[in-house]
């Protein structure tokens, strides 16, 4: 997979899961109505943001170990929540899984020889 392609993936779902996690949170499935203070949960993906959008290789390196807080939330979630709250949650496996993935795919396509 070429740098170009990769990026693009890594950006796609990055910004993907910041939306879900947004949605989630505030409309879709929030633990109280109206929203609850977990939605605070996606400010730590907007430290990354920028510097993946500008294919920082640094921000990749850290952002690869960041991303697996939310899978391991994803995973617990899935297993623990009922109905939408599941079916966002297995979401979030995925769109973090698809992160990691790009982003390492990134990593080597860029990488000094």
């Amino acid at each position: 997979m070429s740098a170009r392609a990769s990026w693009a993936l890594s950006c796609a779902a990055l910004i993907a899961l910041t939306l879900l996690c947004l949605a989630w949170e505030l409309v879709l499935a929030p633990l109280k109505p109206g929203g609850s203070w977990l939605v605070l949960k996606v400010l730590p993906l907007l430290a990354p943001l920028f510097g993946v959008l500008r294919g920082r290789r640094y921000t990749f390196q850290w952002s690869t170990l960041l991303i697996w807080f939310y899978f391991a939330e994803g995973t617990v979630r899935a297993y623990s929540d009922r109905g939408t709250s599941a079916l966002l949650a297995g979401v979030e496996v995925v769109l973090s899984l698809a992160y990691f993935a790009f982003a390492v795919a990134f990593l080597r396509a860029t990488r000094a020889a």
